[in-house]
């Protein structure tokens, strides 16, 4: 199918964050004989009114990008926790104004994602701390839907901060140790982020590293039942999403490059499907979980003392909404419970019409 002018972005943005919006292919959802410019200017306006109003709180306030962010193993109010949330709000707000101006040609729209973008590549220094960077697939994701508006300097110093970003994630992953953020949803948010940055700049290079990366981790992280590494060492379905997600948004990218992830197979049987597949039980509600009551992590247990929510009690199958909004565009059969989970999907969902 040809690109539609200043809609070609989707033949190679990648999928999007919890917040806002994931890519797929259009066959995969949408009828083929559909006009795919057709249904971004049509069903892509209705949806706008998702976006407007947080973007409208924000149109007049400047970007607060840090040069560090850490949120991860710490509380409320502790170390740079509370700054850490206040400036990732950024990021949201930069991919919503980038497909606000993809849907309304608003070119405010456009001077905000670019603001916000670059004001964050000038002042970030990437951690490799997958779980306080993992809500930067928004900031990818940005500039892949707008890289072309870019000058031909400020592209060069966009690449230039995301190959380093890229480079020193696959170094700190060769210098791995035992321990088990190696395999668990820590190396998860790892290979999506290599994923998205590897689309993203269509670094062919990039994505074969991410793709053996992706193998591996299903190898180490998914038993033949589907059960993963997060459930049995956290006895929390809260961290099976967490960890299934990026997994999930990994193959989403991947799909837009022709290949399909979700389905690859371990030579022991497992696959991200059948990872899936073992969760949908207890997210459709036909089965029940007491949260983190056999947990070996010591950090459940502060959470739980200090009252944090979601950390106790049956498993809340809500929480779940966004991965199977996002696992139904690689298998529709799962729209009806992401319908059923949360009847708003992310926005480019419903500017597919599912």
């Amino acid at each position: 199918m040809a690109a539609y002018g200043r809609f070609d972005f989707l033949w190679r943005v990648l999928p999007l964050t919890f917040s806002a919006f994931g890519l797929l292919a259009p066959q995969t959802i949408c009828a083929a004989e559909r006009n795919w410019c057709e249904v971004l200017s049509i069903q892509g306006r209705s949806s706008l009114p998702l976006i407007a109003s947080t973007l409208r709180e924000r149109q007049n306030q400047p970007p607060s990008p840090l040069p560090r962010v850490h949120t991860e193993g710490t509380l409320p109010h502790q170390g740079i926790y509370d700054e850490s949330i206040a400036a990732k709000k950024d990021l949201p707000v930069m991919l919503d104004a980038a497909l606000a101006w993809h849907i309304t040609a608003d070119v405010a729209w456009l001077a905000m994602a670019q603001q916000y973008l670059l004001a964050w590549v000038e002042t970030y220094q990437p951690s490799y701390n997958p779980i306080d960077e993992t809500g930067f697939d928004a900031l990818i994701d940005t500039y892949a839907i707008i890289r072309d508006t870019f000058s031909s300097t400020e592209r060069a110093r966009i690449t230039q901060f995301l190959e380093r970003w890229a480079q020193g994630y696959l170094r700190s992953i060769d210098e791995q140790n035992q321990s088990k953020i190696w395999i668990n949803n820590w190396q998860s948010h790892r290979v999506k982020l290599l994923t998205l940055i590897a689309t993203a700049l269509d670094d062919h290079t990039l994505f074969e590293a991410a793709r053996t990366l992706f193998q591996k981790q299903l190898t180490v992280n998914i038993a033949k039942t589907g059960e993963t590494e997060d459930f049995e060492d956290r006895d929390a379905l809260h961290y099976v999403v967490y960890d299934l997600q990026p997994l999930v948004q990994a193959a989403l990218a991947a799909q837009r490059r022709g290949e399909d992830w979700y389905h690859w197979t371990t030579p022991d049987g497992a696959s991200l499907e059948k990872a899936v597949a073992w969760l949908t039980p207890y997210v459709s509600g036909q089965k029940n979980h007491e949260e983190f009551v056999n947990t070996h992590v010591r950090f459940d247990l502060i959470r739980l003392h200090a009252g944090e929510k979601g950390f106790s009690g049956l498993f809340d199958p809500h929480v779940a909404a966004p991965l199977y909004w996002f696992a139904s565009l690689l298998d529709p059969t799962l729209g009806p419970l992401a319908k059923g989970l949360s009847n708003t999907p992310p926005p480019f969902v419903a500017l597919c019409g599912l």
